[in-house]
């Protein structure tokens, strides 16, 4: 059977970490790592992600503003927030949580926070940084893989890593941190002719595809290392990743669980980032 690689535990040491940074922060430079999040609208699973994410701040030591906007809120309405946050000192991270209302442009809005406080990794500025290998804040899912492969002493250094996924959010980012480390990458996507031949080459193999058990257990090579972002709901209302669990864990060597997988490392590396950013400031 697979080694579980347990986010909950890994996050739990990571924000462990920060509140030690945060202390160290504090006490040599007088500086309390500050991070806003903004809320428009009324979406029931984006305020309960959001509340996760402040009461995560406050537990690290750090600074938690919070701003819940009505659904209506027009776009400009929004901008001169952010403006606001930008100039705003305390605040070295800035989350618009997504989705966003219909009327408002959603990459107008994530390409109008700083770089500097943009601890989702999403605006275009910190992407080019990424792809060309240069130091940047970067998309917190991603980052939180890598910190997992870390934790179980994994080297990426000549292994063919296969992404089955192309988002802006999760896909891409992987890929590019993966080749970073030395990996061979392949990408997969809707339009992949005999995906499941391609995933079966794969030492290690991230599912961000949002179909629930999507990879199937023998498209998984023996030994293989198996990173599960999905988070799928069955009509039983059990909750599933795009993996096959029981079927993967049978051939991979180490896994992700949903849940307790990458999720936790999510939120946990929103907060690494916001310390980064604070620390950036000096």
């Amino acid at each position: 059977m697979a080694q579980i690689i347990d986010g909950k535990a890994l996050s739990q040491q990571v924000r462990n970490d920060i509140k030690t940074r945060v202390s160290e922060l504090k006490n040599t430079k007088n500086i309390t790592p500050g991070l806003a999040t903004i809320l428009v609208g009324e979406d029931p699973a984006s305020q309960v992600y959001i509340n996760s994410k402040n009461k995560m701040c406050v537990e690290a030591g750090m600074a938690s503003f919070h701003e819940h906007l009505p659904a209506d809120t027009s776009e400009a309405d929004l901008l001169k927030l952010i403006d606001k946050l930008n100039n705003d000192k305390n605040v070295h991270g800035i989350l618009v949580q997504l989705p966003l209302p219909k009327q408002i442009n959603a990459d107008r809005v994530l390409e109008a926070i700083d770089p500097k406080k943009d601890v989702d990794g999403f605006h275009p500025i910190n992407v080019g940084n990424l792809v060309v290998g240069k130091k940047c804040l970067k998309p917190c899912t991603p980052y939180g893989m890598i910190k997992m492969l870390e934790s179980i002493n994994y080297d990426l250094s000549g292994k063919h890593a296969v992404v089955i996924g192309r988002s802006n959010i999760v896909g891409k980012p992987i890929a590019l941190m993966l080749l970073e480390k030395n990996a061979t990458v392949t990408i997969c996507h809707s339009r992949t002719p005999d995906i499941a031949s391609v995933v079966r080459q794969a030492d290690v193999v991230v599912a961000a595809v949002g179909r629930a058990q999507f990879v199937k257990g023998d498209w998984i090579k023996k030994g293989a290392v198996v990173l599960d972002v999905g988070i799928n709901r069955l009509e039983s209302g059990k909750l599933v990743g795009d993996v096959d669990y029981e079927a993967a864990s049978q051939n991979a060597s180490a896994i992700t669980p949903v849940p307790g997988g990458v999720g936790p490392m999510t939120i946990a590396m929103l907060l690494y980032n916001t310390v980064e950013a604070a620390g950036n400031t000096l």
